[in-house]
């Protein structure tokens, strides 16, 4: 099966959330299940500078004026073509923002581009290779499964959601540059209230929809996590899947990362407490071996509900334990959390901006991940602190309780549970998870089962790779 993903981001190239994760580890995932697998990319510099370009695929004229298309391989082995376009990707600030952290005022341009290219690559651009299904990644890849049905459905579609509450909304008189039908702008198709919604029209023009997790799939078909969209995702309830995301365990595995203090396994744990030590010394935190450390590795976003992780910060150091965050975004959560780790610095640290190699670090050195989100497609965070033996403290919400099993008394006794599950998005939710986990913390034995059973859970690539193949030919056969 030849089929092309499209997307905004990848790592190793180029990361700003975990979206990257994904598209770096799935492509290589499906060539393991025989799949014949290339991913289409915009030409951030970042991109261009960590590809190993092979040469110019053609040349199109395109409603952004003529591009280049170009093709080489990641150093992960990934198989991508490029689209050279400096006027609309060669830029200072993020992806997605300007240096004033403001969106580009042409990003329904410069994303638009993106979902021409590939209904473009499906209907012969490259004369050596066609793909026969486009798997398109979010909002920024949101018009690809439109293009594709406005160029007469060379390929068919599919679309996953990765975070619904992202929708790409531009004002109604962008329609005009996007070189797409008339008709298209509708109730039927891109109109979102009055605008165009890209993540709308990849919901209403694809073949199949997936998002990345069970619970997740299930939660957007009603008002409360629909964002709008729960009446259109409803209606397609036959085409929507919930597939689970993993970890790439050549990125994430104590047991080979190089970005950590010291190595450890599921047998060998003692090098966690080398890690812990670390991160204590890096971050100016006293150098304390018998009390939790707590840590969050995340968006600074009122969905991730750091707001009440910063109410409980004094259920946390009353009680002797750490505190480390690593996160941006919010700059009243950036302030408040900064201001806290001023205040008792001993306990409390924090790191402003995304680490690579710091979130390494942090999860080879926490012994408790505090993720109480409002509302969580998947969520990665909780699965890399699983391979760590990190135990997840969690709100029963959308891929968080797809993959953390709360250590209730008959969980701890068949030795299922992998961490703590809450379910109040408030601080006295929260704080009830604290203290459970403080409790653990106190029976050293049990302890050290929950985290041995965390271990060794798998969340590998394999298994969803495995489900998005068989719907891969399902499509392709039906």
């Amino acid at each position: 099966m030849r089929v092309l993903h499209v997307c905004a981001e990848l790592f190793p190239l180029l990361k700003t959330g975990g979206l990257a994760d994904v598209t770096g580890a799935l492509p290589l995932a499906l060539a393991q299940q025989g799949c014949d697998v290339r991913v289409l990319l915009p030409g951030f510099p970042a991109i261009l500078n960590g590809l190993d370009i092979q040469g110019e695929v053609a040349t199109l004229n395109s409603m952004a004026g003529p591009i280049k298309l170009l093709f080489g391989h990641t150093s992960t082995g990934i198989a991508a073509y490029v689209i050279d376009s400096p006027h609309c990707f060669d830029r200072p600030g993020s992806p997605y923002l300007d240096v004033g952290q403001q969106p580009y005022s042409d990003n329904h341009l410069r994303f638009a581009l993106l979902g021409w290219v590939a209904a473009q690559l499906a209907s012969g651009a490259d004369p050596f290779w066609q793909a026969e299904l486009v798997h398109a990644h979010d909002w920024h890849a949101g018009l690809v499964p439109a293009y594709l049905v406005a160029a007469g459905r060379p390929a068919k579609s599919v679309f996953t959601v990765h975070n619904l509450a992202y929708q790409g909304l531009f004002p109604l008189a962008a329609f005009a540059s996007l070189a797409l039908p008339p008709e298209y702008f509708s109730v039927e198709g891109l109109e979102f209230h009055g605008k165009i919604s890209f993540m709308k029209a990849g919901l209403y023009f694809c073949d199949q929809i997936s998002t990345v997790s069970p619970r997740y799939a299930q939660e957007i078909t009603h008002d409360e996590q629909g964002c709008g969209l729960d009446g259109l995702l409803r209606t397609r309830s036959a085409d929507l899947s919930g597939i689970l995301n993993g970890v790439d365990e050549q990125v994430w595995h104590p047991h080979t990362d190089p970005l950590i203090a010291a190595h450890y396994s599921v047998d060998k744990t003692q090098g966690k407490a080398k890690c812990k030590q670390d991160v204590q010394l890096r971050m100016g935190l006293a150098q304390v071996t018998d009390q939790p450390l707590f840590a969050v590795v995340s968006r600074l976003t009122e969905q991730k509900g750091l707001h009440l992780v910063l109410a409980a910060l004094d259920e946390i150091t009353s009680r002797g334990g750490q505190f480390v965050l690593l996160g941006g975004g919010d700059t009243q959560l950036e302030d408040a959390f900064k201001a806290a780790a001023a205040v008792n610095p001993e306990q409390i640290a924090v790191q402003i901006g995304y680490d690579e190699a710091c979130s390494h670090r942090l999860m080879a050195a926490a012994d408790v991940l505090l993720v109480p989100s409002r509302f969580e497609p998947c969520g990665l965070t909780q699965l890399y602190a699983l391979k760590y033996g990190v135990l997840p403290l969690v709100r029963r919400v959308g891929g968080l309780a797809d993959t953390v099993v709360d250590c209730s008394l008959e969980n701890l006794a068949d030795e299922s549970a992998t961490g703590f599950v809450f379910d109040d998005f408030s601080v006295a939710g929260l704080s009830q998870g604290l203290r459970r986990a403080f409790i653990l913390w106190q029976r050293t034995k049990d302890w050290k089962t929950v985290r041995r059973t965390a271990m060794q859970v798998d969340f590998g690539w394999a298994a969803a790779a495995g489900q998005y193949a068989a719907l891969y030919q399902k499509m392709l056969l039906g």
